[in-house]
């Protein structure tokens, strides 16, 4: 697809559960700044897999931060967990980033509970500023190259190939939708201003979403990919349905105001350029090209 592997001097696979290889592998590299992105990521999944869900999303995020804590050359550390993190009340304004942590379901738990750890070891061990941890909360992430099941995006290219119409859960359910080169610019922006601007400054929890009026339901995402692909279809699943929160917006005022961060694709945009890569996938164009071209053409945008 993109090779991405080819673009990355090293790449290592390592469990995050087991500290002892994650602790020597920090050792040998010696980072100075740490993305923490790793995680078990889907909410069917996680009512299915509670217990992996819980040692993934916790544990391993409790061992990523052991390993910061135990090495010297670590100056600034981004760990990402979710919009989910929030305890859901169903409101219809975003979450603040200093709403409680929570969650129904063992995926948004977990996330929560990272969330939590992290606040801890940034308390106990990184107060002064020598070393700074910050936290990272994206909205539902959309793009290229994700094949995941039980994702919207990635079930409904599925169905077209087979041509067979998607079947969604909650039809209604409003999301704060982002292409996923907004948070990762985020990230890499957060880093920035940690490791160069004020490790203390800056050593908090963060929310990276879309404009509010950008946050759309289930079926408007369905119903504007339709427009792409004449003959595809969406029907709403019936039966038995585990349960998922149904209004779900971040509030990105901290972001606006202190990181100077804004989205520049609205869900239009952030849709449509989704649905260009799968079509460019699906027509067998160079994808690494074509990424690299989207990733150009996004960064050249004011937002």
């Amino acid at each position: 697809m993109a090779k991405v592997s080819g673009e990355v001097e090293r790449d290592v696979r390592i469990d995050i559960r087991n500290l002892n290889e994650l602790k020597n592998f920090f050792q040998e590299v010696e980072p100075e700044v740490v993305f923490h992105l790793a995680a078990q990521a889907l909410v069917l999944d996680s009512y299915a897999n509670p217990v992996d869900t819980f040692a993934t999303n916790v544990m391993g995020t409790v061992n990523v931060l052991e390993c910061i804590r135990m090495t010297s050359s670590v100056k600034s550390a981004v760990i990402v967990t979710t919009d989910k993190c929030y305890e859901n009340k169903e409101w219809f304004w975003g979450y603040r980033e200093t709403e409680p942590m929570g969650g129904f379901d063992p995926y948004s738990s977990s996330k929560g509970c990272a969330e939590l750890a992290t606040s801890a070891f940034r308390s106990s061990y990184f107060s002064d500023g020598t070393v700074s941890i910050a936290t990272a909360r994206a909205g539902n992430v959309i793009g290229g190259g994700d094949w995941s099941k039980n994702r919207l995006i990635p079930d409904f290219f599925r169905a077209i190939e087979r041509k067979e119409p998607l079947f969604l859960r909650y039809p209604q359910a409003i999301r704060p939708w982002q292409h996923v080169l907004e948070p990762v610019g985020g990230y890499i922006l957060l880093a920035e201003k940690t490791f160069w601007t004020g490790r203390k400054t800056f050593a908090e929890a963060w929310n990276f979403g879309p404009a509010e009026d950008d946050a759309k339901t289930v079926q408007w995402i369905a119903e504007s990919i339709c427009k792409h692909f004449p003959g595809s279809s969406w029907q709403t699943e019936t039966g038995e349905k585990k349960h998922e929160a149904n209004f779900l917006k971040l509030d990105i005022s901290k972001a606006k105001m202190k990181l100077k961060w804004l989205p520049k694709w609205g869900t239009e945009e952030a849709l449509r350029a989704t649905v260009d890569w799968y079509q460019a996938f699906q027509s067998g164009k160079n994808m690494n090209e074509f990424t690299y071209n989207q990733i150009s053409s996004y960064e050249s945008l004011q937002a």
